[in-house]
């Protein structure tokens, strides 16, 4: 039987470092307390005025092909998850194919927010499962929403942040590792809550968009609190039923980072030790699509992943679209 195996990962966030203190200037009143307490982001990376998505993910992208002895040659398929894409038109993925040298490789983009990551890694299994043409694909998330965001908005401007994290997956015949189970979903009716409404076909960019910043991120409505909690457990159920593993057996469970609280209520609610989850907001922000790749690489420096241990991803994001896979690793 032919699997999709984690081979190896890496990540990328700017030199730019933002603390909190930044906002409590910017915003004219103290929101750094509120950050630290209660969201447990200290500080998050940046781009630099010149820096974009595309050079995020190729510096991903680069450290995984080094960590992994992978040649550019080597890679058949590149899949990047973004919201914040290099352009409208073309691909993000066919501007990092060329830069790093993937001239074998096909590309595509995935746009399912911040559920885009895991959403790419099971595609991409997929492809590699069902296709033998595909034996290396490199599966990237990356994330430059600091490019999109409304300095004056204190809903937005101190959470999200910049980054690029990728796994590269490698066909393997009747291994014991590799990809379980998956499960993806989304909610529609919430489409209008979270994101980025003008510059599309329903709302192009004019003089009036701009000077009202309808193209910068936008809470439109808030979310129930509950929502990320319940929907996470309810698919970690399904995946690990489809997988035939126990929930309890699970090494490490990878979130979506936009909200500690959410992660732990989660926890609580498949009545777990909250350490079995990652977070890694505090010295990154919130992340996105890059999140949950970026939070396997702080895992594994924090050696708290090994050989053949079940791990969890679940991401979700605006839309309202929801994605978990488990892998044993």
């Amino acid at each position: 039987m032919r699997d999709a195996v984690i081979h190896s990962s890496g990540m990328y966030v700017p030199e730019n470092v933002i603390k909190n203190e930044y906002f409590d200037k910017l915003l004219n009143e103290n929101v750094s307390n509120w950050l630290e307490e209660y969201v447990k982001i200290y500080e998050r990376r940046w781009c630099s005025e010149n820096q974009s998505t595309a050079d995020l993910a190729i510096e991903a992208g680069k450290e995984a092909m080094k960590k992994g002895n992978i040649s550019p040659k080597d890679v058949d398929l590149l899949i990047i998850a973004t919201d914040t894409p290099e352009y409208i038109s073309p691909s993000t993925s066919s501007k990092v194919q060329y830069k790093l040298g993937l001239e074998n490789a096909a590309t595509f983009d995935i746009n399912s927010a911040c559920a885009g990551f895991v959403t790419a890694l099971d595609t991409a299994s997929k492809f590699i499962i069902a296709d033998k043409q595909y034996n290396t694909v490199m599966v990237i998330g990356a994330y430059a929403m600091s490019k999109y965001l409304n300095l004056m908005d204190k809903k937005t401007v101190n959470l999200f942040a910049d980054g690029a994290g990728c796994i590269i997956l490698k066909s393997e015949e009747n291994s014991n590792s590799g990809f379980l189970a998956s499960k993806l979903i989304t909610f529609g009716q919430y489409y209008d809550y979270m994101g980025i409404y003008a510059g599309g076909t329903n709302m192009p960019i004019n003089a009036q968009i701009l000077k009202e910043k309808k193209h910068l991120l936008s809470i439109e409505k808030r979310f129930p609190p509950e929502l990320n909690p319940q929907t996470w457990s309810k698919i970690i159920k399904t995946i690990a039923e489809k997988a035939n593993v126990n929930i309890e057996d699970v090494s490490l469970f990878l979130f979506t980072q936009i909200n500690i609280n959410s992660i732990w209520e989660t926890m609580d609610l498949l009545k777990l030790p909250r350490e079995k989850a990652q977070t890694s907001m505090h010295y990154y922000g919130y992340t996105g699509s890059a999140c949950i790749p970026i939070s396997l690489e702080d895992a594994l420096k924090q050696k708290k992943i090994n050989k053949g241990d079940l791990i969890f991803m679940v991401g979700s994001g605006g839309g309202f679209s929801v994605a978990g896979a488990a892998f044993r690793y």
